[in-house]
């Protein structure tokens, strides 16, 4: 996945090796139905360091509680291969991962040879990695993909709704579709030179200013020092500063849905585990998490509180 920022609990994968591994499936005499009953069973949770994963990481444990399992805490691993292979070698049961991140990162795939239809790359990127023991549970509908956002007033002015209005823009008003962008996303085949080639358009570097991501979501609202800007389709800022992402009406960003990822020995010994996240997985939008990572990255209020509120408001508790 794209490199983040946010709440960081200090769990390296050393430390993780350290810790007895009694929370992992496959160390379980029992079994489970597949009703959603999960009473009897160790599991361990685990995540990657950013927000939106803590986040993810507490609804699941909690969502597992509810079920009936003892669940060990080990959100917050640095990095998305750390945290894949605290997976497969059996520190953790399962975790949200992205399909964007599980197709080039974890299966070694090309970004720009990335199915555009979401189900396409998901059945991909589940078939192939079922080899390597993981299974993919049904994705949610949320998209935490890159995308380009300007304040709602700003596009609405400047009659951008989609980024082929946006390309239209830069080839006729330069100045006005200044960019801000972070220097992974103006560097990366997948961000600004894919993009700029899809939609056939050149933005002067004049009017291209690299800034570290959070500072973008901060500035945007006063379009200062550009219009538009890199962003991350499910980030809570998107809500807290009332932007507006622009619609990427040729599917040319990698899709990185979210779904839960599972050892395949630790869902057959339990298969309840589906049952558990299948309507959590369906509530998950785009507006859906952008509201509750708006709880956590604006409001400050704790990964741990927001999941449990998700969930009781939803009736899953």
């Amino acid at each position: 996945m794209h490199i983040r920022t946010g709440i960081v609990r200090t769990f390296t994968l050393l430390a993780a090796t350290s810790l007895v591994l009694v929370g992992c499936g496959d160390d379980d005499d029992g079994g489970s139905g597949g009703d959603g009953d999960l009473s009897g069973a160790s599991l361990t949770v685990g995540s990657k360091e950013f927000n939106e994963q803590v986040l993810l990481g507490q609804i699941a444990i909690i969502a597992l509680e509810e079920a009936g399992a003892d669940v060990q805490d080990q959100t917050g691993i640095q990095g998305s291969e750390n945290v894949r292979a605290a997976l497969t070698s059996g520190e953790i049961d399962l975790y949200w991962e992205y399909t964007g991140t599980g197709y080039t990162v974890h299966l070694g795939h090309d970004a720009a040879d990335a199915p555009t239809d979401s189900a396409e790359l998901f059945d991909q990127v589940a078939t192939e990695d079922a080899e390597n023991g993981v299974v993919w549970l049904d994705p949610a509908e949320a998209n935490n993909t890159y995308g380009i956002a300007a304040a709602a007033d700003t596009a609405e002015e400047l009659g951008v709704e989609t980024l082929t209005d946006y390309a239209a823009l830069a080839n006729k008003d330069p100045e006005a579709a200044s960019l801000c962008a972070a220097a992974e996303f103006l560097d990366r085949a997948d961000g600004w030179p894919g993009l700029e080639k899809a939609y056939g358009f050149d933005l002067p570097d004049s009017q291209i200013a690299e800034m570290d991501e959070d500072v973008i979501y901060a500035r945007l609202p006063q379009s200062d020092p550009c219009n538009f800007g890199e962003v991350f389709e499910t980030d809570g800022r998107i809500v807290g500063n009332d932007l507006q992402v622009i619609e990427d009406d040729k599917s040319f960003f990698v899709k990185y849905n979210i779904a839960m990822t599972v050892r395949q020995e630790t869902l057959d010994q339990y298969p309840a585990i589906e049952d558990v996240f299948a309507p959590i997985s369906e509530l998950l939008t785009n507006e859906a998490m952008q509201e509750l990572n708006a709880r956590v990255d604006v409001d400050e209020e704790f990964p741990e509180d927001v999941a449990r509120d998700f969930l009781e408001q939803n009736d899953l508790i």
